[in-house]
């Protein structure tokens, strides 16, 4: 899938929270957004995924502007998961088959989901209020990959986890995108997007600052923005 920001802007409050970006996904990989908060990169996955819309610009689906792809299908092909797990009241088995169930289709394999995560069958039936963290986020994802999405959306999946609950979702994120499923992910930890990024995008003031290959943007930052920001001397604003 390719989406392209064409100088998107979103103005909010009286202020741009992004600001003439334009950037294209096109190629499958690992995308991670980085910034100081406050930069607008929550916002620019609010925006992938059509739960606001730009002020300014236009954004394209394989060549398509996305206000003329029905939204529901949207969603489904461009998967989102938030920071913290937003699970609905019931079993882990009744999350996972929601999707799938309304648009009519039978016979889900709510198993395979689940085992695609990482999660045994013993977890179907339990009540997601006695999930952890880091199990609650799985269940998240995968109940995002029962929609068979080509894009997930990730929005600090891993901020509130443990260190092995953050390892088993990096490796996760890792293994769906060689299996074909585009990943952009908001993150704060530079470790995190040094260890599974193929691409990164640093956001500062609501515009984009430079995007380019994870290891070149960390070794060889080109603005003085990029280097300030990595050696932690770049203040920091409230969204």
């Amino acid at each position: 899938m390719e989406i392209e920001l064409k100088n998107i802007s979103y103005f909010r409050d009286g202020k741009y929270i992004l600001k003439n970006v334009y950037f294209k996904f096109e190629k499958n990989g690992i995308y991670t957004v980085v910034g100081p908060s406050g930069a607008g990169k929550s916002t620019m996955l609010k925006l992938i995924n059509r739960l606001i819309e730009p002020t300014e610009g236009a954004i394209f689906i394989n060549g398509v502007e996305y206000k003329n792809i029905d939204v529901i299908l949207l969603r489904r092909k461009i998967g989102m998961v938030f920071q913290r797990p937003f699970l609905f009241e019931g079993t882990v088995k009744e999350n996972i088959e929601l999707g799938p169930s309304l648009r009519g289709e039978k016979n889900i394999d709510a198993l395979f989901y689940l085992e695609a995560v990482g999660l045994s069958k013993d977890y179907l039936f339990k009540d997601v209020n006695n999930l952890s963290g880091g199990e609650a986020q799985r269940v998240s994802i995968a109940r995002a990959l029962a929609n068979s999405p080509e894009v997930l959306l990730l929005d600090e999946p891993t901020s509130s986890l443990d260190p092995t609950s953050t390892s088993i979702i990096e490796e996760l994120i890792k293994r769906l995108n060689r299996e074909g499923i585009m990943v952009i992910l908001v993150t704060h930890n530079m470790e995190q997007a040094k260890r599974i990024g193929d691409y990164t995008l640093f956001l500062y003031k609501g515009e984009l600052i430079e995007a380019r290959k994870t290891w070149e943007f960390f070794e060889n930052p080109i603005s003085e923005v990029s280097k300030l920001f990595l050696e932690g001397k770049l203040k920091e604003m409230i969204e």
